[in-house]
């Protein structure tokens, strides 16, 4: 089966498609799970699939002094932006732009995975994900996800393990 038709029939976006392909993970194409209502947010996401919301990965992407970076936190958790801030030694952290998050990924938000972006950027992923066996992550569209031990996913992703999500006393 070709990449094409395969992340047809996966639901998958077919840059991420060819990712998984490109990083030998094509096994993964079978089991990505395509829904008929859009996971957009983490809750949405794991009501579909029957999750705890701490098992799903969600794909940030955040301005740090302009240059984006991609931050991998779990769906119950929100990313402590100061946090961000000290870990990459910058001055200003904050939300990207709708713009920069397609520019940056090639992916509209609500559908970004945790890798296969269209450029390279800088990675963390907060511990809080190795919390897990599996987790889900977004297939490069709002209706699609896929299952991965967590510490793969962050190899996959090229991130960096770091501490950065808000606490809450």
């Amino acid at each position: 089966m070709t990449t094409d038709a395969a992340a047809e029939e996966s639901g998958a976006h077919p840059r991420f498609a060819e990712a998984l392909e490109d990083l030998g993970l094509a096994d993964l194409l079978p089991r990505i799970r395509r829904f008929p209502d859009a996971t957009r947010t983490a809750a949405e996401a794991a009501a579909a699939i029957g999750c705890e919301l701490s098992q799903i990965c969600k794909s940030l992407i955040f301005a740090a002094d302009g240059v984006p970076v991609l931050v991998l936190m779990d769906g119950a958790s929100r990313v402590d932006v100061e946090l961000v801030r000290r870990e990459l030694g910058v001055e200003k952290v904050t939300r990207a732009r709708v713009e920069l998050v397609r520019e940056t990924t090639g992916y509209a938000i609500g559908g970004v995975p945790p890798f296969g972006h269209r450029t390279r950027t800088r990675v963390l992923a907060d511990r809080s994900l190795l919390g897990h066996d599996v987790v889900w992550a977004a297939a490069g569209t709002p209706y699609t996800v896929f299952p991965m031990d967590p510490r793969t996913l962050v190899a996959q992703a090229g991130g960096t393990l770091v501490d950065v999500r808000e606490q809450h006393l």
